[in-house]
Parts: structure tokens; sequence; C-alpha cells
């Protein structure tokens, strides 16, 4: 018989929700923002795109002194056990603001975006709900908000992907995203239904606590739901074998978009699957489950480092060619998921660091190109070293940057992601030596860019130099140097990460 609960129950929720409310601020902030967007976009008048611009770059740029004060609040779990504050959580949520950021910079640099759409309201005010969708992933700890979470990021995704209504390609990148997508969140959501079947709970450490308990019992159970929900986070990183929305849509999006999914949304996978691998699922093979999740993983890195690079090969579409790239980062990422303690965490995090810098680089750079020679085909890199020598060096440095060369910031990442390997023993040292080899052949196709730039002449007569704005140059300036920079002084991002590192207040080991 159903009971009603006591005056003293009642209390005691209040009392829990009002704690958990406040632990909510920076969301519900970016969600009067995105509101306030929407308000702008339909009273404002006159240049009313440069407006919206602003108001999202302020408003999210403000989200920073809401996540600040959370660094003073205790950590733990809110709503009912649905939600966690800890240094992890608090590491993402400053990762995608400033994604979400870079992704406004964006889209103010790319001149096709004033061609093909009249008005932006929508475009920004969807990027806000990607963050706040982001930074919810970041946070969640329970089955049901995991869903949500994604599901409110897709969502958003796909509508911007095909934001450019009256470009083929665009609509078909958002059609082939959709569908992919659908059948991803169908597995993963059967997957944690099974996982549910055999816990009876949906929080992350009240179902690894029961899994641990139960021992080997659903060994083949627990194998296919664990599975299907590698499936769905795969997905979203795009890793090997979920990768096949990722060239098309890469290449039909709006460049500013294809930059943002390419880091932020994949930093938000990357996120989902360490706080579930290390708290749901015990990370040991056959100790406790009688599942070894990590040759799993083991498998789509692997699998991702090795196609992505060698499919990369063949592409004469720079966004296309980065797309691929972009796969085999994946497999780098996961190397670091799989030695998951705490360096591991931390090379991770770090690694994400530096991908996130060097990728808007290129991204931003390949926009400034193509609004200059409206094409993204390599062979029209031909002579942009005379004519764009700004650019060409800057887009020179973050591609060495992405092959993993020093002095630059990508050769820290991949060394502390290889070193993490190595220090879990030479059982790791043959994986290490598959990420080294895979990074010598990115070494090829990255090399092309710079190639036709320098080394090769234009086919147009017409030398003359065409560099953007004073603006475009400052901050291509400004990314070039803190790749370089941070490559010979990482001290500050190491610390970063090394907070990062820490979920629910301990540190993993």
């Amino acid at each position: 018989m159903f009971e009603l609960p006591t005056g003293a129950e009642i209390q005691s929720i209040i009392a829990s929700l009002e704690v958990s409310v406040g632990c909510f601020i920076p969301e519900i902030y970016l969600s009067l923002l995105f509101m306030l967007l929407i308000v702008v976009d339909l009273v404002a008048k006159g240049r009313k795109n440069s407006l919206l611009a602003i108001s999202t770059l302020v408003g999210l740029a403000g989200s920073f002194f809401f996540i600040y004060q959370q660094q003073c609040l205790p950590g733990g779990e809110f709503f009912f056990g649905m939600y966690v504050l800890d240094e992890f959580a608090l590491f993402f949520k400053y990762f995608f603001v400033l994604s979400g950021i870079f992704a406004v910079i964006l889209t103010m640099a790319d001149e096709q975006f004033e061609a093909e759409v009249k008005s932006m309201g929508e475009y920004y005010a969807l990027i806000v709900s990607m963050v706040i969708g982001m930074v919810m992933m970041a946070s969640s700890a329970d089955l049901i908000m995991i869903f949500l979470s994604m599901e409110l990021v897709s969502f958003s995704a796909y509508i911007l992907t095909g934001y450019f209504k009256r470009n083929p390609r665009s609509s078909e990148a958002a059609l082939k995203y959709l569908v992919y997508g659908a059948v991803s969140s169908g597995l993963m959501v059967y997957g944690f239904s099974l996982i549910y079947g055999l816990t009876g709970e949906t929080n992350l450490i009240k179902i690894g606590a029961v899994l641990a308990a139960q021992g080997n019992e659903h060994s083949l159970v627990l194998m296919l739901s664990s599975l299907l929900i590698i499936a769905g986070f795969g997905y979203k990183i795009g890793a090997v074998p979920f990768h096949f929305w990722s060239p098309d849509v890469y290449e039909g999006a709006p460049t500013p978009v294809t930059a943002y999914l390419s880091v932020a949304s994949k930093a938000a996978g990357v996120a989902l699957l360490m706080r579930f691998f290390s708290i749901a699922i015990p990370h040991a093979p056959s100790a406790q489950t009688g599942i070894d999740w990590v040759m799993i993983l083991l498998a789509l890195s692997v699998g991702s480092m090795i196609y992505g690079n060698v499919v990369a090969l063949w592409q004469k579409n720079v966004k296309r060619m980065l797309a691929y790239s972009s796969i085999a980062h994946a497999g780098y990422l996961l190397l670091g998921i799989i030695v998951m303690g705490k360096f591991g965490t931390q090379a991770t995090l770090f690694y994400l660091l530096s991908y996130f810098l060097m990728n808007f680089g290129a991204f931003y750079v390949v926009i400034l190109i193509a609004n200059k020679t409206g094409s993204e085909h390599l062979d029209d890199y031909r002579g942009l070293g005379k004519k764009m020598p700004l650019a060409a060096a800057a887009l020179t440095v973050f591609l060495v940057s992405l092959v993993g060369l020093p002095p630059t910031l990508g050769f820290i990442g991949k060394l502390m992601i290889f070193s993490a390997l190595l220090d879990k023993g030479s059982l790791y040292l043959w994986l290490a030596l598959i990420g080294i080899m895979t990074s010598v052949i990115s070494l090829y196709y990255y090399m092309l860019i710079p190639l036709n730039m320098y080394l090769r002449e234009s086919s147009q007569s017409d030398g003359k130099e065409m560099n953007p704005g004073i603006f475009a140059q400052v901050l291509m300036a400004v990314l070039m140097f803190l790749t370089l920079y941070f490559g010979l002084f990482f001290t500050p991002l190491s610390d970063i990460s090394k907070y990062g590192s820490a979920m629910f207040g301990i540190t993993l080991h």
C-alpha cells in the first residue's frame, strides 16, 4: 500500500533539492542565456547578427564566473544521485564553455554564413544548447541523466549540421548524422536497460557496487550490455567502427560546426566513457564481472588509429582529411582511457587540451583560406605561402602539432599518452609502437598541405597577397604562439589536467 511521506521526509527532500539547485547554477544561467538569445533575435533590428554573436560570447564568458564559484563547493552527489560535482566535471565544464566561445569566433570569421543564412538567432541558441547538454554530460552519474544530456547534444548537432538548408551537402550530412545517431542511441539505451535489469539501479556508483557483489554470475549479459553502451559512446567520439557518419558530416556541415563537433562533442563522449567505465563497471579484466572491457576499447583504439590515418592518405578535401584525422585522434584518446589511472587520466585530459588548441586553430585557418579562395580542395592551397604568409605559417604549425612533432603542444600530448602506456609495463609497449607508427603515417597527409602552400605554384598568375583582416591575423598569431609556447612550457596545462583527473574528489589509482 502506498504511504504518503511524513512531514520530516518532505522537509528533507526540500532541503536536498535546495542544495542541488545551488550546485546547478551554471546550467540554469546557460539556459537563461539560451532563452535570451531567442528573445534578442525576435526583437532586435539592424545588425542583428553582430549583436547576437557578441551577446553569445559575453554570455558564455559570464558562465565562467559561476563555474569558478562551484570550485569552492564540496563535491558530491546531487538530485538524488543523478548529478555529481567533482574536479573531473569542473574541468570539462570549463572545456565545453571555452569550446562554445571558439565556435562563435569561428562563425564570425566564416563569410559563407553571411551568404547562406540571414538570421543567426537559432544558430547561436543551438550552440548554447549544445554547451548545456555537454556540461550536463560531464556531471551525469545516472543512466537516465546520461541519456537525456546526450540527446540534448545530439538534437542540437543534427540541426546545426544541416543549417545550410539550401546546400545539398549540408542536408545530406544532417540526414546521415540523424540516422546513425538514432541507431546508436537505440543500441545504447538497450544496453542501459540490460544493466538496469541486472542491478535494479540507474546510479553509476550503485551499479558498480551491485555488479561487484554479483561477481561473474551474469557475465554474458554484462558483456552484451557493455558492447551496446560502447557503441553509443563510440559513435559520440567517432571511433571505428562507429565512425561512418564522421567524414560526410564533417565535410557537409558548416566549417565552424565541424570544428565544434570534432573537439567538443568528442570530448563529451570521452568524459562519459571515462566516468562510466571507471565507476559502473570495474576496471579490471575478469576480476569481478567476468568481462574484460579494456580489450574491447583496445581493439577500437587500434582500429581507429590505423583506419583514420590510412584512409586520410587519399583525401583531397581538407575538411574531409581532418575528419579522418579526428577518427585517428579518437584512437589516441582511447589509449589513455585503456590505462585509466592517475597518470592515464591526466594524460587523456592533457591530450584533449592540446587537441582543442591545434584543431580549432587548424579549422580557423581553413575557414580564412576558404573565404579568400572559395575552396577547401587541397590543390587550391598551392602558392598560399606567398599569398597568405601568416595563415600558411599558422596552419603549418597546427598540422605539425597534430602529427605530434616537437616543439609543439601536440608532441607533449602524445608523449604523455605513450608514457602512460609504458608506465603500465612492457605489456603495452606494442600498443605505444602502433601509436607511433600511425603518427608517422599521418605525417605524410598532413605535410601535403604545406607542400602545396610553399613548394607548388598556384595555377593563377596573380600572386598578390590576400591576407584576412587584422583581427583574424592577431588571433591566428596568438593560437600559433600558444601551440608553440605550451609545447615548451607545458606545466600549466599539466597542472590543470592533474586537477581534473580526480573523480568524486578521489584520485584514481
